[in-house]
């Protein structure tokens, strides 16, 4: 039997939605007749990407708790009830073989009526430390699906299983395209290449270290795709101006723009570390500070510790920034030290290994 139908539902931001639509894909390969329904946020990016792959969305009206007293807040019951309301309704009219949540507030809902439903449920956990969704709901799923070690402290250990993140499968074949890469970015061949990423709406203080830093880039010969986020792209755009740098707002093919980089200046959300686990390119991690329980630095640190990239905190930025760029753009035997270590922790499989347990959720329903 092949006519199954699953519900995916992950939403808020990039690192919830791509795992969701891999996992989408690598199950439409293998149940090619099987129906698919993603559940978002209404008011989120996952309203526009999840289309874009080629899946149809229905939006929930929910969003997080704000850490202070704000109409947001006062309103949030109600959002809650009508989210749980509308759930209801979908899988009622749906009727789910297995529920799939990646995180992400309108995950929530969802898992919260489908597992009271009893219908076969599995959430895939991205960061060495988990959401407050995710912890509510690991005690009702069947299978939590998780990239880091040690996660037992949050989550029942019998329903863990150690996966990593679902990756994008073009990101797989990275390997070997450096010069097409280049060409790709009509960059100039005799240049070291660094590629900028502060996440699709942009990380404000990696963007202004780039900006104090373009001459210095320059003295080092060095060619920067700067991917500086669309809120920020009006801002830094008159960069394109010069000859040794490219600015983007968003980055569509990402592939080639990871196998043009010779070094990789990145954020460390979960979904960017297991990403640049995999394209092995050396990688210094600058964390942002604001995200919940600075779960950034703590996915960081797993790597650095392993010296299989750079970490420099925002704080260290001025102090430090210049003399760990030189050292390592000079240094040809410590980018393939890095490039060497970091690929040792990718966990290639991912998203197959997931849809595997998504298969024994099917078989045993």
């Amino acid at each position: 039997m092949s006519n199954y139908k699953f519900i995916l539902s992950g939403g808020g931001t990039g690192g919830h939605i791509y795992p969701a639509i891999a996992i989408a894909n690598e199950l439409k390969l293998r149940y090619p007749d099987a129906e698919f329904l993603f559940v978002g946020a209404s008011d989120r990016m996952e309203m526009d990407k999840v289309p874009q792959a080629g899946y149809p969305i229905e939006g929930l009206w929910i969003s997080g708790i704000q850490r202070k007293l704000t109409f947001k807040n006062l309103i949030f019951p109600f959002k809650l009830l009508i989210s749980l309301l509308r759930s209801r309704k979908i899988i009622k009219t749906f009727k789910p073989s297995v529920v799939i949540g990646t995180g992400g507030f309108a995950s929530g809902p969802l898992l919260q009526v489908a597992t009271s439903k009893g219908i076969p449920s599995l959430i895939q956990e991205q960061n060495s430390y988990p959401g407050i969704t995710n912890k509510l709901l690991g005690k009702k799923v069947d299978t939590i699906c998780v990239a880091y070690k040690g996660l037992e402290k949050f989550f029942p250990k019998e329903k863990l299983r150690l996966t990593g993140n679902p990756i994008r499968k073009d990101l797989l074949a990275v390997k070997g395209k450096h010069i097409e890469g280049k060409d790709a970015f009509k960059l100039i061949h005799s240049k070291h290449t660094l590629l900028v990423l502060g996440g699709s709406l942009g990380a404000r203080r990696i963007n202004e270290l780039i900006e104090a830093n373009l001459e210095f880039f320059e003295e080092q010969n060095v060619q920067l795709i700067w991917q500086c986020g669309k809120l920020y792209f009006d801002q830094y755009k008159q960069y394109n101006t010069l000859k040794h740098v490219q600015v983007h707002a968003f980055l569509n093919n990402m592939d080639m723009a990871y196998a043009a980089a010779d070094v990789i200046i990145s954020r460390a959300g979960a979904i960017s570390v297991s990403e640049l686990c995999i394209v092995g390119k050396p990688t210094i991690f600058i964390p942002s500070p604001n995200v919940a329980e600075d779960h950034q630095t703590k996915n960081a640190s797993a790597v650095a510790a392993k010296n299989a990239a750079i970490l420099i905190k925002e704080s260290e930025l001025d102090n430090e920034f210049q003399k760990q760029f030189s050292d390592l753009i000079t240094n040809g035997e410590k980018q393939s030290e890095l490039s060497k270590n970091i690929e040792v922790l990718a966990l290639v499989n991912a998203t197959r290994d997931i849809v595997d347990e998504v298969e024994k959720l099917l078989k045993n329903k």
